[in-house]
């Protein structure tokens, strides 16, 4: 009897073991999505969340609808923007997208 017929079987039959291979691949494209998706986004919003908290009356702020104008009034969650002379709309604090340098609407009009 051949020997090679008698551990043919048995090698063909057993699985093969997971190895650290098998977990490396996913845990390397969590990595990946971390460092090029989530954290550049939690950075944008810390930055966004700071500029807000920055806003004061008389600042020029551009929101993200592209409505340009002079911050009148500001409340918890609202702000009051002068979109023209006696034109006032209210705007909720996370649609300003921007804060324009002094002087950016006079030179635009």
């Amino acid at each position: 009897m051949n020997p090679m017929a008698i551990l043919l079987p048995v090698a063909q039959a057993a699985p093969a073991a997971p190895g650290m291979g098998t977990f490396l691949l996913p845990i390397a494209l969590i990595a990946v999505m971390y460092f090029l998706m989530i954290r550049p986004q939690m950075k944008r919003q810390k930055e966004h969340k700071a500029m807000l908290e920055k806003i004061s009356k008389g600042d020029e702020v551009l929101t993200n609808g592209g409505i340009a104008g002079v911050v009148t009034d500001i409340g918890d969650n609202f702000i009051t923007v002068e979109v023209a002379d006696n034109v006032r709309i209210r705007v909720q604090k996370g649609a300003i997208g921007n804060v324009l340098p002094k002087g950016t609407l006079k030179s635009a009009a």
